[in-house]
């Protein structure tokens, strides 16, 4: 039998980081069963289809180690969100908040609690409620045929605290923490690759330290790894990944850290210091990675900003405060005076609250604006319009927080541990470019561009190294015997076509996206294979610690 695919004459940049080759690479079943480099002896291989390059770069599939599409891959069959930036795989669960493991108590909570991200889910079937179901679930989605990318999940800590104990503020029981710990190794067992935590986020925020370090135990007895928005990326944000080194490394953890930045005004410039923290760790034997998207605002929820007291019992409960005066008042003196948890202990400028996406149509005409624009039109203070818009829409409007540093970014993307991370909501009606561009960005602007790094370090940033975080043996490297997830795209004109004004605007110069061997992308246009499955964390036996 032929094989199934010879890509012909491609610049190979292989995702080592190494200086990239001309070759032919042969695909078969879905893996890359030949690489015949130019100069080898013996004569070029032939295959049922040839696929010419004609120079273009051939890289394995991009890994997006911080994507919220965790119902899109359910709902839409396209998904060329991701599928056209050569995402091959994303990584699902973020932020401490999904949709498994859950009952139907904490199964209709959460889909309140994060709406504005994934929507309310009205047009999903919720026929799961354990990660190897949720899992189940993407790979029989849209009539058995699976769904555009493949994705790999974390459990969301937030969630299973929501299941274990719902959402009070206060330590967990004996056995509360003993029912967390059970529901950690069975998501762990059922194909989980780790666990995530929104440490700014309700009800995960209310987790000390040591209950934090327990469920770390249990995922680390898994080979697995934490993945923590952690306390603070404004105020106190230095001390807040030094809490995640160190009760990482109390666990015997490995640690991934979320969206790592230095942000607001209080830390301009001082990523130099974030990175001395993790060479040392490093350099004492941690495990550690990171992930960034290359942009400077980031993306939540406008709930988020709220001081976490504020959100204690859930969505019902955060409403009920919003509609009463005097709670509302504190509520405000929090945010605007002492710095609200919600909003990383720093006072919140609402002239850096951009509204992106609101859950309620009629609510539109708000989108696009800051809160303290919404305000001046409207003659009066920005968090009259906040509270009015978070009552409205029933704490599902998204917002763009402007707060990053260029500096800092550049500074962290160098890291030889980084790994790229889109952070992708593509809810709203003007979500961040992020979830459109991250990738061609990188390689466009930030490598190509600007130099920040070469294109073949680069690649290994969004490949090989997050695979190795992932304990993939068979991924992110385009060599033999390797999963064919690959993609052909060209470097001098490779860029995002997402912006602000246009943020769901598809890339440039990324012409093919292979996942398994089969053309998800093909002469630029989306083709309706749908190749990718859940990826599970390979089964082994558990490791006492």
């Amino acid at each position: 039998m032929d094989p199934d695919l010879v890509i012909r004459d491609a610049r190979v940049i292989d995702g080592t980081g190494d200086d990239s080759y001309r070759a032919d690479v042969l695909v078969h079943e879905g893996r890359i069963t030949r690489i015949h480099r130019e100069g080898d002896p013996g004569p070029r291989p032939t295959a049922a289809r040839t696929q010419d390059a004609q120079g273009l770069a051939l890289s394995p599939g991009f890994i997006d180690m911080h994507a919220h599409s965790d119902l899109a891959l359910l709902r839409d069959p396209d998904h060329s969100a991701k599928a056209a930036q050569g995402v091959t795989l994303e990584v699902l669960g973020q932020d401490g908040v999904s949709y498994a493991p859950t009952d139907d108590r904490t199964l209709s909570e959460v889909r309140k609690a994060i709406t504005g991200w994934n929507g309310n889910g009205d047009d999903i079937d919720f026929d799961w409620r354990t990660v190897g179901g949720y899992l189940d679930a993407l790979d029989t989605a849209h009539g058995g045929h699976g769904i555009a990318v493949n994705a790999a999940y974390l459990i969301p800590q937030g969630t299973v605290r929501m299941y274990a104990m719902g959402w009070d503020d206060r330590e967990a029981a004996p056995e509360e923490l003993a029912r967390m710990k059970q529901l950690v190794a069975e998501g762990m067992e059922q194909g989980a690759v780790g666990m995530s935590s929104g440490l700014t986020y309700t009800p995960g925020m209310y987790a000390k330290d040591s209950e934090l370090t327990e469920l770390c135990r249990v995922v680390a007895a898994y080979d697995g790894y934490y993945c923590p928005h952690h306390r603070s990326y404004g105020a106190g944000a230095l001390e807040a990944y030094e809490e995640m080194v160190a009760l990482t490394r109390e666990a015997g953890c490995a640690l991934h850290l979320a969206h790592a930045t230095m942000n607001f005004g209080v830390n301009k410039g001082k990523a130099p210091d974030l990175l001395a923290l993790l060479d040392e760790a490093l350099a004492g034997g941690a495990d550690i990675s990171l992930d960034t998207y290359p942009y400077t605002p980031g993306c939540t929820t406008l709930v988020a900003m709220l001081p976490s007291w504020a959100s204690e019992g859930g969505p019902e409960a955060i409403l009920d405060r919003l509609r009463d005066d005097a709670t509302a008042e504190r509520i405000r003196h929090h945010m605007e005076v002492i710095g609200a948890d919600g909003c990383h202990g720093v006072p919140i400028e609402w002239d850096t609250i951009e509204i992106s996406g609101v859950s309620d149509p009629g609510l539109a005409s708000c989108v696009g604006k800051t809160l303290a624009q919404s305000a001046a039109m409207r003659g009066e203070e920005p968090w009259v319009t906040a509270r009015r818009l978070l009552i409205n829409d029933r704490l599902g409007s998204t917002i763009l927080q402007h707060v990053g540093h260029e500096e800092n970014v550049r500074a962290i993307m160098r890291h030889p541990v980084h790994t790229g991370g889109s952070d992708g909501i593509l809810q709203g009606f003007k979500p961040h470019p992020r979830a459109y561009g991250t990738f061609p960005h990188y390689l466009g602007h930030y490598a190509r561009d600007l130099g920040v790094l070469s294109l073949e370090e680069t690649v290994a940033h969004l490949t090989s190294r997050p695979a190795a975080r992932l304990r993939l043996p068979d991924r992110g490297l385009v060599r033999e015997g390797y999963r064919a997830d690959l993609v052909l795209f060209d470097p001098e004109t490779v860029a995002a076509g997402s912006t602000f004004e246009a943020p769901r605007t598809l890339p440039t110069g990324i012409p093919h996206v292979l996942v398994d061997g089969k053309f998800v992308i093909e002469d630029g246009r989306r083709t309706d294979v749908l190749a990718g499955r859940s990826v599970r964390r390979t089964p082994g036996e558990q490791q006492v610690r």
